[in-house]
């Protein structure tokens, strides 16, 4: 069996806290590798290195950091068919997916190659009597991120991206679920020009998240995951003095007005809501037809295309519309949701509890289920499932649909489909969800935009990615300087206003 290691100042390095995580072929139920959970002691000594590489790389001026990220994006493209198998085989995702999950995060390297413009400060000539004002943005030192096992390759660039193009090092704890492609990134960063230990790569559980949130040198941290975890990450890194960016669970609405293509909105509905086997926090997990003409033949057009959804592994080829979940117990608790919809009145349209893939009776597989009649007091509509599962909420009007979307405790991502103008500006502007699609299922922002949502989806006051992402890993630094004209008139004691 495969040992994995943590990637630690240029070198894959073995664990040594005895300590280790199984991880899975989701599509076999095999166990085909173990990665290691690091202890506060091998936490530790990562960001000491990850320190002492820092002031350096900081040294190095913006545009070559640029070039380091304009090479990688090089790599990552030469290198895309391998990561994206190396993803699957760990998460479960078809290679197309795995694919665009690379790509997504790629964008954003490509964003930071633009690293010496958006580190531009401001400058103030003539403030007062030959006194001159400027502001730099400086890096912060060490920052961390903690990431999902979902996007194991998209969400990691997104942190370690811009962190390391603003000058400082990075300490990674990707989900030791699906190690892999992390180890594989920061492999290819070096080969792309980033100094040895700038970017550390430290496999762990919560002994290792504790150990970055109590170790004094980490500046700031990221994270994605739960809402739950989320919420203790930032409560417990903001106390420790830390800048902290969390974002947690989704519940994300989809509201079909009657006038909407009816085609268009369950083609959506389609991959949004199954794509990737439903783990994904922007995934569709809640349908909101207005009126009951409108729910009726969205049904009628849904039960088909689910039915003809082909579940397998990603080996099976590029037609596979999802793979399994990621574990046993993910599938376990899918299940168990599912069943709590039942028991609690919703009507299970398609039922894909007895889905079973010949020759994979082991693996993590889920069958797509399509709930109608769900009602906001169940739990099926109140947790994120984190499944393919579709529940059907039948609004009688577009602001009681709207009024379903706002009072959802989260506020991660939600979509209106409709043809008229004014019914989709009147959604945008006042509900209050972080990112809207119109006419667009899954409204995940381009890199050059930030992403983020709102309510218990985000903790924190910055988003990810884009010009948020610049702000979050640098500190502004404000400098007054006078330089003497050589008349000396003694020494002053006030500021003079300008004339």
């Amino acid at each position: 069996m495969q040992e994995l290691t943590h990637y630690i100042n240029g070198a894959h390095v073995k664990g040594t806290s005895g300590r280790f995580a199984d991880v899975y072929n989701p599509a076999t139920g095999e166990v085909q590798a173990k990665a290691p959970l690091a202890s506060k002691a091998e936490l530790d000594a990562a960001v000491e290195i990850a320190a002492a590489a820092q002031p350096a790389w900081a040294a190095t001026n913006p545009q070559r950091r640029g070039r380091v990220m304009m090479k990688f994006v090089s790599l990552l493209n030469r290198d895309m068919d391998k990561l994206a198998e190396a993803l699957s085989r760990e998460h479960g995702k078809t290679l197309p997916d795995a694919a665009g999950d690379v790509q997504r995060g790629l964008e954003v390297v490509e964003y930071c190659v633009g690293a010496p413009e958006l580190l531009k400060g401001d400058y103030t000539d003539g403030a007062g009597p030959g006194i001159d004002m400027y502001s730099m943005r400086q890096p912060l030192g060490v920052s961390a991120g903690i990431t999902p096992f979902n996007f194991p390759a998209m969400i990691p660039m997104w942190m370690f991206a811009p962190a390391i193009a603003c000058g400082n090092a990075f300490i990674l704890k990707p989900s030791e679920r699906d190690p892999s492609v992390p180890l594989m990134l920061a492999e290819l960063m070096e080969e792309a020009g980033l100094p040895k230990g700038v970017l550390q790569v430290v496999n762990g559980d919560k002994e290792a998240v504790d150990a970055i949130l109590y170790n004094d040198t980490i500046q700031s941290v990221g994270f994605v995951g739960s809402t739950p975890i989320a919420e203790y990450i930032y409560g417990t890194g903001c106390s420790q003095g830390k800048r902290v960016q969390c974002f947690g669970g989704a519940k994300n609405h989809m509201i079909i007005m009657p006038d909407a293509d009816l085609d268009l909105a369950a083609d959506a509905l389609i991959g949004a809501g199954y794509g990737a086997a439903g783990e994904r926090c922007m995934a569709i997990s809640v349908a909101v037809p207005v009126g009951e003409e409108t729910a009726d033949k969205l049904i009628e057009k849904l039960v088909p295309r689910i039915e003809k959804l082909k579940v397998g592994p990603y080996t099976s080829g590029n037609d596979v519309d999802y793979g399994p979940v990621v574990t046993s117990a993910a599938k376990e608790n899918i299940l168990r949701l599912v069943q709590t919809g039942v028991d609690q009145g919703a009507e299970l349209v398609v039922d894909g509890r007895d889905f079973n893939l010949q020759g994979y009776e082991d693996g993590f597989f889920v069958g797509p289920h399509l709930f109608d009649r769900v009602t906001p007091d169940m739990e099926i509509y109140q947790k994120e499932i984190f499944g393919p599962v579709l529940s059907t909420v039948r609004a009688a009007s577009y602001e009681e649909a709207l009024k379903l979307a706002m009072d959802h405790e989260m506020g991660n991502g939600t979509a209106i489909f409709t043809r008229d103008g004014d019914a989709a500006r009147d959604f945008a502007a006042r509900v209050n969800v972080g990112m809207i699609g119109i006419n667009v299922p899954i409204p995940v922002p381009l890199a050059y935009h930030t992403f983020g949502g709102w309510k218990k989806s985000v903790f924190g006051d910055l988003n990810q990615h884009g010009p948020d992402a610049f702000k979050f890993y640098t500190r502004t630094k404000t400098v007054t300087s006078r330089w003497p004209s050589g008349i000396k008139e003694g020494g002053e004691f006030n500021f003079k206003p300008m004339d």
